[in-house]
């Protein structure tokens, strides 16, 4: 079922920079084949966005290219923390929106927030984190990828490519979607796995941390990082450690597409972030103007993985030049 909903999902895909706490209204993006003649409304996107870290200008544009297809005022705003992004969506609620989507990184923290908007009757959907949560908070549909499914399918591309042992790079702890996809990799890797977290806000910082630790166990030949500009990192970090590691990553941006066609970076996991942010908009206005909503309730509509390789970055380097890959 999920391989048919993801065949689905790519055949229907065209192939933010984001800080703490701050709102913005986003009107356009991408192009959109026409635009709706509905009523105007109003939806709020929440994301666990850390500061500078460019996978989010891509969901953003992605949500920004629905709500000019669909005359929808897009407010987006963003906080790392868990308190912080729930006073997001508390904000949203006291603002009457019309519809928020949210990402649940950290499910506990968001709980009694999201039942306050469906006491509010404002519909809420999940996209990108949490996609073992959204349905006991209650939201209406969830856009995203199956971090376990994609960890262990990461996992066992290494066992063909003769990986023994794997360090994997967390940048940010206790946010569930990243240590899925360690643990994932390590029940579908048949070697030996370690975790380390490195702060994802201090690149000087992860570049020293992965050098360290490279230095100090030469026995790691894989490093996994979960983001595309920790991997970038991390092929310096492994240059200056004198490590014979490869590097793969989750996740894509324009030069990590470069550093697959080059070589220094082996392959990437894509989640197609433009896509669930695009989707999570677009289904809130679908939800209010038709009464639409996908997966019957019950199941996610997945959005990856996708593996990108040497072979076919080639395909989508110019999606991702123009950032909707």
């Amino acid at each position: 079922m999920a391989a048919t909903v993801l065949a689905a999902v790519l055949l229907a895909a065209g192939c933010s920079s984001s800080s703490g706490g701050r709102k913005s209204e986003d009107s356009g993006g991408a192009a959109a084949a026409g635009q709706a003649s509905t009523p105007r409304m109003t939806v709020a996107v929440i994301t666990h966005a850390e500061p500078g870290d460019t996978f989010w200008d891509l969901i953003r544009k992605g949500a920004a290219a629905a709500a000019a297809k669909d005359d929808i005022k897009l407010v987006y705003s963003s906080d790392p923390s868990a308190p912080g992004q729930a006073n997001l969506v508390q904000n949203a609620i006291d603002q009457k929106v019309d519809g928020i989507a949210l990402t649940a990184a950290t499910p506990d923290a968001l709980k009694s927030v999201v039942a306050r908007a469906k006491a509010a009757d404002i519909p809420v959907v999940g996209f990108n984190s949490g996609v073992d949560a959204w349905k006991k908070l209650g939201m209406l549909e969830y856009f995203g990828q199956d971090e376990n499914i994609a960890g262990e399918a990461f996992g066992e591309r290494l066992n063909r490519l003769g990986a023994k042992k794997a360090l994997c790079v967390v940048q940010s702890q206790g946010q569930v979607a990243l240590e899925a996809r360690c643990a994932g990799l390590a029940k579908g890797f048949k070697g030996r796995t370690e975790k380390i977290y490195v702060n994802g806000t201090d690149m000087p910082s992860v570049k020293s941390t992965i050098t360290a630790k490279l230095q100090q166990d030469s026995s790691i030949d894989q490093v996994v990082t979960l983001g595309a500009p920790f991997a970038l990192t991390a092929v310096q970090s492994v240059k200056d450690a004198g490590s014979k590691a490869a590097v793969a990553t989750f996740d894509l941006n324009k030069d990590l597409v470069s550093a697959v066609q080059n070589g220094s970076v082996e392959f990437a996991v894509d989640q197609q972030p433009y896509l669930q942010g695009y989707l999570a908009v677009d289904a809130l206005w679908l939800y209010k103007n038709n009464g639409n909503y996908s997966g019957g309730g019950a199941e996610p509509v997945l959005t990856g993985p996708a593996f990108v390789t040497k072979d076919n970055a080639g395909s989508i380097a110019g999606f991702a030049a123009k950032g909707t890959r």
